[in-house]
């Protein structure tokens, strides 16, 4: 086990600047899977088996469509629009 705690160190010492903090993240999320039940437990669910309603497919769709032909809002423009 030390053999591969070594490997890592010289992992992350050999990582390019723009991947420390990914890589953090990362590291992170591992460390805590193992403690965090409500994680755990998110991690270990069953995917959704339940069909997509017709209106849930339409809106899908609508959306689809949108977001080809470029009828989308920025966020700065989502938030003007909501007042925030």
């Amino acid at each position: 086990m030390r053999v591969d705690r070594e490997e890592l160190h010289r992992l992350i010492d050999q990582l390019p600047d723009s991947e420390v903090a990914p890589a953090l993240r990362y590291l992170r999320y591992l460390r805590d899977l193992g403690e965090d039940p409500l994680l755990k437990k998110l991690m270990s669910a069953s995917a959704d088996d339940e069909p997509e309603t017709e209106e849930e497919q339409a809106g899908a769709e609508q959306a689809r469509k949108e977001l080809q032909t470029g009828n989308v809002l920025t966020t700065e423009e989502l938030e003007r629009e909501l007042g925030l």
